[in-house]
């Protein structure tokens, strides 16, 4: 699958379980280590869990492995490293004190799911 392919099948699982304000950032052209940048909010610590096993296992049944993770366990953020495509599934108070969005933006970068009218 191509990075994009992959980001599209994230934010389809991820919308598809309820995950809120799923929001994607293209850092192509900002790092080396992904394209795109697949941030979400959960609205507690076992949906944070719940939400990165479902897309792990959905994403591992397409053909696309997640080649490490971490926070599942934890609860408050949890990151899964698909390659071309680092997701980050946050609880409220984290995604807040993080706020990946601001770091990441130049602006042009920023595109939501299921897009905005």
């Amino acid at each position: 699958m191509s990075p994009e392919e992959i980001k599209n099948a994230v934010c389809k699982e991820l919308d598809e379980r309820k995950a809120v304000d799923i929001t994607v950032l293209n850092v192509a052209d900002l790092t080396v280590i992904a394209d795109y940048f697949v941030i979400c909010t959960a609205r507690s610590n076992k949906q944070v869990k719940a939400l990165a096993e479902y897309v792990e296992e959905k994403l591992e049944e397409a053909g696309v492995p997640t080649l490490r993770s971490d926070g599942v366990r934890e609860g408050k953020w949890a990151v899964l490293d698909m390659g071309s495509v680092i997701v980050h599934i946050f609880n409220d108070d984290t995604r807040m004190f993080y706020c990946l969005e601001k770091l990441w933006s130049d602006g042009g970068n920023v595109e939501f799911y299921p897009a905005k009218k």
